[in-house]
């Protein structure tokens, strides 16, 4: 693709912002040509104008002079579309809908923290915890964002909407809907890591929906940070997803959340994150709406509520809503139903507050229409048309849910039968698009699909922890055959460990048939970013593995890249289990022998059944043991009383249970417990299993 540029100076290798091997000239074709890969600043830029910008639409030829441009301050609030029917649209300059998004643990809801105390949405004597849009228990105790939530600030009379996304490839989801609702988005990137999947999948959603985007390079206060390579890596992304020319020129933020402070360049940070709201206010262009248009309010996110029951969060694209207004619900042309707004709010600080009228271009919460859904649209009463419904991309992991058969059934769970567990099922399919539920081979067996192990394994938490009782099977892949061919589905997985542990890593990944193709210091603290593409099979139980080989110090990350051809067999547990042999208490005499045999899940005095796994057996093959088994209570006493020495058992979380199981196993979920068990409709197998 020829490409043209234009710059502000001369062409000439000597220029300090072109690396010389930017330019490769083609004889044959006589034009410019540019190499995404190998393009480099040798100087960073600062502000909204780097100084090239980007064209895929002409060439020039070698002999013609560039016409110099005239400096602008940020191109992508500028840039218009002109087509029919955005002509009719007027541009409302009061509101910005901005979505914050990154990687996971780059910094998103800190940077949201700072941002609300820096508005003033808290008394200054208030007491504010940490992380505070992390509202869920589950979020909290994890550390990650699960759910999207909306929020907003007041800046200079203007009223932004922040959306607060997961960073988690597996809630990706989540992201897709929630880039319905903005015009723009804060891209935050951590100042040593750089660009990471995750960064990659949020960045190629955003310019799809052609959102105008504004970099954050957060953390820049770490040791370690390389601004710099922070910033060229971003800007190689934007061309490697083919972004436009508009939103190649995006502005560079600097800031560090954790100390509420932001600026254009890394050594010169304001005392405030004024920069930043101001950025947003310059370059995130305001929403377009048709004011006098009939109503249209996309449905993007739902909540519930005690006493409101159902409520629809989304943006409205034209019109203005009224509460006890008369509306249209559309699901399609053909299919509309009639229903009322009960009640109406707006966003505004960090709460709900009651509106009697919202215009279009807002992100408002509707109340009252008790069968909404994701991705309906509420319309006009008499000529409302629906708008485009929400896209997700596809799952790639299943796992079979079935009701507990195992002796502790009903002991500590409240639902325990197969009609509360699919009621809940499919309740969960309401908000969480991007999930699957079927009906399974047997009455009492669903197949719930999702993005990931971590996708359905917070599902599986939520319905313990809301008192259901139930068995769930082994991940596997969803697999796809195109012309007679098996394809699977691969990921792109980025490893960071340090350098002594790096060999035992990449013989780990290369065992999951993983195929690397890049490798990259970080920073000065001796650590190795490792880039592979494996099969979605090989991350199965991988978590765990890298972590045993590089002594708990490796991060893995991963995000679905696509589907690829079968890669082979792969091996992902050599191991076999600890099965118990008989119903009862666990005693320690009988753990005292059983401990040579492998690592033990128990410890005395817990009650096991006949199949349940107590442990890892040190051997390929499972070994059945009586872990119940009590000394005999003789008259002799020749010996003394001997002191008997037990490991501390293996405390395996839901995670851990779910990577560790193989296709004859089953994890058992109840609200107090977790356990793991043999499946009984699997024959007995002999020798190693693999």
């Amino acid at each position: 693709m020829d490409m043209a540029i234009c710059s502000h100076t001369s062409l000439s290798t000597s220029n300090p912002y072109i690396s010389p091997r930017i330019v490769n000239y083609t004889a044959n074709r006589k034009s410019f040509s540019f190499s995404s890969s190998s393009f480099k600043f040798k100087k960073p830029f600062f502000g909204c104008t780097p100084p090239l910008c980007f064209s895929t639409k002409a060439s020039f030829s070698l002999g013609s002079r560039i016409p110099l441009q005239k400096s602008i301050k940020c191109s992508v609030s500028q840039a218009e579309t002109t087509t029919d029917k955005r002509a009719q649209l007027t541009r409302r300059n009061d509101v910005r809908n901005i979505a914050i998004v990154a990687h996971v643990d780059h910094g998103k809801t800190t940077l949201v923290d700072a941002m609300l105390k820096q508005a003033k949405v808290f008394r200054d004597n208030q007491f504010v915890q940490e992380r505070i849009m992390d509202s869920n228990d589950l979020e909290r105790e994890r550390g990650i964002t699960i759910l999207s939530k909306n929020t907003s600030i007041t800046f200079n009379d203007t009223k932004i909407n922040i959306i607060d996304t997961p960073g988690h490839s597996d809630f990706g989801g989540e992201v897709e809907r929630i880039l319905n609702m903005v015009e723009g988005v804060l891209l935050v990137v951590d100042s040593v890591e750089g660009p990471m999947p995750q960064t990659r999948f949020v960045l190629k959603k955003a310019l799809e929906f052609g959102h105008a985007v504004i970099v954050v390079v957060n953390k820049i206060d770490r040791p370690s940070a390389r601004p710099d390579y922070v910033v060229n890596s971003t800007f190689e992304l934007f061309i490697e997803l083919n972004a436009s020319d508009e939103q190649c020129d995006f502005q560079v933020i600097y800031a560090s959340g954790i100390k509420g402070k932001a600026g254009l360049s890394p050594e010169n940070l304001a005392d405030d994150l004024g920069p930043l709201f101001e950025s947003i206010l310059r370059c995130i262009p305001g929403p377009r709406i048709d004011r006098d248009g009939a109503l249209q309010m996309l449905a993007t996110n739902i909540e519930y509520d005690e006493h409101k029951g159902r409520i629809a969060i989304g943006r409205l694209h034209a019109g203005i809503l009224c509460r006890g207004m008369d509306v249209r619900i559309c699901t399609s042309e053909d299919e509309c139903r009639f229903g009322r707004v009960r009640e109406l709010f707006v966003y505004e600080k960090f709460s709900r507050v009651p509106a009697e009228i919202v215009e279009a271009g807002d992100i408002c919460a509707v109340c009252g229409i008790d069968d909404i859904q994701i991705g309906e649209t509420i319309a006009d009463k008499s000529s409302g048309k629906p708008l485009p419904s929400i896209q997700v991309e596809e799952p790639t992991v299943k796992m079979a849910f079935s009701i507990n058969t195992s002796p502790f059934v009903g002991r500590e769970g409240k639902y325990v039968t197969s009609r509360n567990i699919r009621d809940r099922l499919y309740r969960e399919l309401e908000r969480n698009l991007a999930m699957k539920v079927e009906d399974g081979e047997t009455a009492d067996t669903f197949i719930v699909s999702g993005r990931g192990t971590l996708h359905i394994t917070i599902l599986i938490e939520n319905m313990r922890r809301e008192g259901y009782e139930f068995m769930v099977g082994p991940p596997k892949v969803i697999n796809k055959k195109v012309n007679d061919k098996l394809l699977e589905p691969y990921e792109i997985s980025t490893v960071e460990v340090r350098e002594e542990y790096m060999g035992p890593v990449v013989e780990l990944l290369g065992k999951r048939r993983g195929q690397m193709f890049d490798m990259q210091g970080v920073g000065s603290e001796g650590t190795v970013l490792l880039k592979y593409k494996i099969p979605t099979r090989g991350l199965l139980g991988l978590r765990n593995a890298i972590l045993t080989a590089s002594r708990g110090t490796a991060i893995l990350h991963t995000i679905f890249d696509g589907y690829g051809s079968w890669a082979g067999d792969i091996t992902t547990r050599d191991q076999g289990s600890l099965v118990a042999f008989e119903d009862g208490t666990s005693t320690s005499y009988a753990l005292a022998s059983s401990q040579e045999r492998g690592h033990l899940f128990i410890g005395p005095g817990v009650d096991v059944y006949k199949g349940q796994v107590v442990g890892i057996h040190q051997r390929p093959g499972d070994l059945s043991l009586n872990v119940c088994k009590k000394k005999a209570a003789t008259n002799v006493r020749s010996n003394k009383e001997q002191t008997v020495v037990l490991d501390t058992p293996l405390d395996y979380s839901l995670d851990d249970c779910i990577e560790y199981i193989q296709e004859d196993e089953l994890v058992e979920v109840t609200p107090k417990s977790i356990r793991m068990c043999k499946n009984p409709k699997f024959a007995k197998k002999s020798g190693g299993r693999s």
